[in-house]
């Protein structure tokens, strides 16, 4: 599958960013909610995991997700869950990391991308999961990239996570308990290589427009719109925009305007 090779990238760029940071304090604490960088490592490292046992043992997936749950239902948060799960720490724990995700990319390149996969919520098909995993990736690697006052240089493999996102329209309404438009708005992106991608009606009576690097941004809720150039015009779009969630769970507010940002140091 093109995606398992997307999700490698995605993977492999992070870790030279993480080496060309050369001896990172991995306790550092990011934008996203505070987490360090250990702690998003961690959570990459967890769910790649268990996305590996969807697709090759179902039966681990299953024990490993009952003491997620069990504390969860408790109030633990999902960190704290995870860390009690996923006990390595620093290095060690970020070899783990390396090698799973190098794991996950090679199981999923020779599946059948119609496999499905149980989760947490309802399976998905493989190809849905490891475009999944790059999607986390991306979205919490640009804390990291963010951190670290690094710009990032996004490929044209950001369509994976675009569609992903155009794909969610329905969800980020259905998860707030809303119902959704019945059109989605016209959607025209820039690519990271100039091409120009499209999606939905030329005639719809909302439409969004700008670059595919912010507009994956807002859909994964790693900046809030205001804080991107995107344009949009109609009250669907600008409801699409201002809570867009391509991820599973309960509905998450986006980040508060100006609260997202690349560190300058």
């Amino acid at each position: 599958m093109e995606q398992a090779k997307a999700f490698l990238d995605e993977s492999l760029d992070l870790d030279a960013l993480l080496t060309d940071a050369g001896s990172l304090d991995l306790s550092r604490s990011t934008g996203f909610k505070a987490w360090s960088i250990e702690t998003i490592l961690r959570h990459l490292h967890f769910w790649n995991q268990m996305a590996f046992w969807a697709l090759e043992d179902t039966a681990q997936l299953q024990e490993t997700l009952v003491p997620v749950m069990e504390g969860l239902t408790r109030g633990d948060s999902l960190t704290d869950v995870e860390g009690q799960i996923v006990l390595a720490e620093g290095a060690a724990l970020l070899s783990q990391w390396r090698q799973t995700y190098q794991q996950l990319a090679q199981c999923y390149s020779q599946a059948d991308p119609s496999q499905r996969c149980p989760w947490v919520g309802p399976s998905m098909s493989a190809r849905s999961c490891i475009t999944a995993r790059q999607m986390e990736t991306w979205a919490h690697g640009q804390a990291i990239y963010d951190e670290l006052g690094r710009v990032r240089s996004n490929t044209d493999r950001l369509h994976n996570i675009i569609v992903l996102g155009i794909n969610t329209f329905g969800w980020t309404f259905k998860v707030r308990g809303e119902t959704a438009p019945e059109q989605m708005p016209y959607v025209e992106l820039v690519a990271p290589s100039g091409t120009l991608w499209t999606f939905g009606e030329e005639n719809s009576a909302s439409c969004i427009t700008g670059l595919a690097e912010e507009f994956a941004q807002v859909v994964t809720q790693t900046r809030h719109v205001e804080d991107t150039g995107l344009s949009y015009a109609g009250e669907d779009a600008k409801r699409w925009l201002y809570n867009a969630q391509c991820f599973a769970g309960g509905p998450n507010p986006p980040p508060t305007p100006g609260s997202r940002f690349m560190r300058v140091d």
